[in-house]
């Protein structure tokens, strides 16, 4: 018997392995297959068959995984969303730039718990934007976060999906609200970030960046402008050359600060300062107001100047238009909270902040430092504790 030699011939497409052929080697005489020579050709094909499920899965992460591939026998929780942003995936409305150029070069997953409002979720995500790019690692963003901030902002970073994120080993970190040295060199490639970080130390050398990713939607930008151009000054009546955006934060912080950080909000004397210190420095400016307890505001500031309007609806389950509105301003009046800060931050110009707003033996500068959340350049007024000395001395039975 003349020995079987197959001749392999292989057609490659650009991509994946198309067909493979064998033939067996010209011989005059018969053969027959024997059991040495069905192992040959089945191992022979287990190396075909490798090599052929290689190029599929390359195909499949090059040109971005849809979920209904990963997951086929399970329902989406939510609509459909990514989880790697390769070349080649198809973007949402809601973002702006293309996906990450590169991001075979990054190694490792990390994301972030979101917790709170607008405010709140808007410095979870500047800060593990700025932390993932310090450490080489790739972002995402949970879906809860999407849900939020996508109806307002162009941002971009990809959205895990809840399975992906349901069965990752995740080490946790609580982050604390500034930047720490030990924030610059972690090295667990699979993290989640936790808590409630809204301090410039972490992003602001990525300002132009995080501008980038908060940019409103266009209806948002434009309605806003709408009814700036809208306003008149009370003298003239022409439009006015300076915007200041106000925000009162209320609500609920009106007992959250007295009863659990001995700290106070922003009141008529404060506002009644601050607008002065404007009125000092740009000729007719004109206080564009937003506040979720207007009614007070109505009440407690002194508005016979004319140049004082209200102008948000105070909803805090859809604040998009108030923001959009302080946003479009040239400068800020800001009282406590991290939706008036991100306002100031985005706006620009000049703010003026609620400074010193809690007794020195209060927990709250524990977890909060002045210096950490206010930028350099802001301008701090004191807020006036003697209520809170008050209420301490009487219940102390201190004259």
């Amino acid at each position: 018997m003349v020995p079987w030699r197959p001749d392999v011939n292989c057609s490659w497409g650009r991509r994946s392995l198309s067909y493979c052929v064998l033939t067996p080697a010209r011989s005059s005489a018969m053969w027959a297959l024997s059991r040495h020579h069905l192992c040959l050709t089945f191992l022979l094909m287990c190396v075909l068959s490798s090599v052929l499920f290689f190029h599929i899965s390359q195909d499949l992460f090059c040109n971005a995984l849809d979920l209904s591939a990963v997951f086929a026998d399970r329902p989406l929780l939510t609509n459909p969303v990514a989880i790697f942003c390769l070349s080649g995936t198809l973007m949402s409305p809601n973002t702006s730039s293309s996906c990450p150029k590169n991001p075979a070069s990054l190694s490792g997953t990390w994301t972030i718990s979101p917790e709170g409002r607008l405010g709140n979720q808007m410095g979870q995500y500047a800060t593990l934007l700025a932390l993932a790019q310090l450490n080489g690692l790739q972002a995402f963003i949970l879906p809860d976060m999407h849900a939020a901030l996508a109806p307002v902002f162009r941002i971009t970073l990809p959205v895990l999906a809840p399975e992906v994120d349901s069965h990752t080993p995740w080490r946790k970190l609580q982050l604390h609200d500034w930047m720490s040295e030990e924030y610059a060199h972690l090295k667990n490639p699979l993290l989640k970030l936790t808590g409630f970080p809204c301090s410039w130390t972490f992003f602001h050398h990525l300002w132009e960046q995080i501008r980038s990713e908060f940019t409103l939607h266009d209806h948002l930008r434009e309605k806003a402008q709408d009814f700036l151009r809208q306003l008149r000054l009370p003298d003239t009546g022409i439009l006015p050359g300076t915007f200041v955006g106000v925000h009162v934060r209320r609500g609920d912080y009106l007992e959250v600060m007295p009863q659990r950080w001995k700290g106070v909000v922003g009141d008529g004397v404060y506002l009644q300062q601050a607008m002065d210190w404007f009125r000092a420095r740009h000729e007719a400016p004109v206080f564009v107001v937003t506040s979720n307890g207007m009614g007070w505001y109505r009440e407690n500031i002194n508005t016979s100047q004319g140049d004082v309007i209200f102008a948000g609806d105070g909803q805090e389950e859809s604040p998009e238009k108030d923001f959009a509105l302080l946003t479009q301003c040239n400068h800020t009046i800001m009282t406590i909270g991290t939706f008036g800060f991100w306002a100031a931050y985005l706006a620009g110009g000049d703010t003026v902040y609620l400074a010193n707003f809690t007794l020195p033996d209060s927990n709250f500068l524990r977890i909060f430092k002045p210096e950490a959340a206010f930028l350099p350049e802001w301008v701090g007024i004191n807020a006036d504790l003697s209520p809170l000395q008050k209420l301490r001395r009487s219940l102390f039975g201190i004259a």
